[in-house]
């Protein structure tokens, strides 16, 4: 049986890693091909929320999962260089952090 809080925390690592792309890319045309914020002012707010999610998501499977502080500290600050919720959420799904995370993808049905 997945443990939901497991469940959307894989999800909320790979959409926060995405919305990550989506702002890069928006920076990428705003200071380089065509001077035009519209990529930012678009992906900006939806990094912003999905990183919150992240955050959120990351203590509460901290305090159920019982990670050490170590752990808990480094999936909360993945958060803040690009992909590296991706990274975290692989590490911690490989040396079994991840209880009840069943398969090594997030979204695989279980």
């Amino acid at each position: 049986m997945r443990s939901s809080e497991t469940y959307w925390f894989r999800i909320a690592a790979v959409a926060e890693a995405i919305s990550w792309t989506g702002l890069l890319i928006g920076m990428v045309f705003k200071y380089l091909v065509v001077h035009d914020a519209t990529g930012v002012h678009l992906f900006g707010p939806i990094h912003g929320v999905l990183f919150l999610v992240y955050v959120a998501l990351s203590i509460v499977v901290w305090r159920r999962q019982h990670w050490s502080t170590t752990v808990g500290v480094v999936a909360v600050l993945a958060s803040i260089p690009p992909y590296g919720t991706i990274v975290f959420e692989r590490w911690a799904s490989h040396t079994g952090r991840l209880a009840g995370a069943g398969s090594d993808t997030p979204l695989t049905a279980q």
